[in-house]
């Protein structure tokens, strides 16, 4: 715990070194994860890339909260950000109640809301509460049901106009940094240069301080469909796949186990 991350180390690094974050849903991710990473993120995508499920709407505080917990155990370095799920916090009194549970049930060091202007009252009384926030502007998959699908943010001048002053608000509001997701890059690069918390992107261009990315887009396990702004490092459904395939050709033909797996 002598190297733990907190948000002072992620501020020390704005204009400084970037920011590495991923998200991570279980402790044996999260523990690999944990050794290299800055940020692990309990994001309610998993609510797409694990329960194969078309958008983040559906999943609730139970299972965010069984998830934070799974990554807390795995995870003792890196800064964990555990995401509200929709509906919870569409008022004071429900975000206060739910924030709470996060911080009481689990070892997050910060919750993660989606929203600018509007849910900016709601990040400052979950901050005078004693809880860390991390807000998130521009694209919001929470929104995308309603706005009838994932859009990139910022193709005109009110929606720049709106996504800028939705991060000020948020960090005005007393958020310790900023997801940016789904904007065009000279947006990000203008709110890097305003903000004086760290923003980092996602589908933001390389401008900001930090990248986040959903593990499984990243490695190549969900390949239902892959955004412009993902980058596969590893093809990982394929070689779990042929894996798989040895294993099973090594049982059908008893090959597994052999006198090295027996006890004789």
């Amino acid at each position: 715990m002598a190297n733990k991350i907190t948000y002072k180390t992620l501020q020390a690094k704005k204009n400084v070194e970037q920011i590495v974050c991923i998200t991570a849903y279980d402790a044996l991710f999260a523990s690999i994860f944990d050794k290299h990473v800055d940020l692990i993120l309990i994001g309610d995508s998993l609510n797409m890339s694990f329960n194969n499920e078309s958008d983040t709407l559906t999943i609730g505080m139970d299972e965010m909260i069984y998830h934070s917990k799974a990554v807390c155990r795995g995870a003792n370095r890196a800064y964990i950000v555990g995401d509200m799920p929709f509906g919870s916090y569409h008022s004071i009194e429900d975000a206060l109640k739910n924030a709470t549970r996060f911080y009481k049930e689990t070892k997050v060091d910060a919750i993660k809301l989606e929203g600018g202007k509007e849910v900016a009252h709601i990040i400052k009384a979950i901050v005078d509460s004693g809880i860390a926030v991390v807000g998130h502007v521009g694209l919001k998959p929470q929104m995308a049901r309603s706005e009838g699908g994932f859009h990139v943010q910022g193709r005109d001048e009110a929606s720049i106009e709106r996504v800028f002053n939705d991060a000020l608000e948020v960090e005005k509001a007393g958020a310790i940094a900023l997801v940016l997701e789904g904007t065009i890059s000279s947006l990000a690069k203008d709110l890097q240069r305003e903000l004086k918390i760290p923003l980092i992107g996602i589908g933001a261009g390389n401008v900001c301080d930090g990248q986040i990315l959903v593990w499984s887009d990243a490695f190549g396990f969900f390949t239902n469909f892959k955004p412009k702004f993902v980058r596969r490092f590893l093809n990982g459904a394929e070689l779990v796949e042929g894996a798989l395939k040895k294993y099973v050709d090594s049982v059908k033909t008893k090959d597994f186990p052999g006198d090295e797996e027996t006890y004789l």
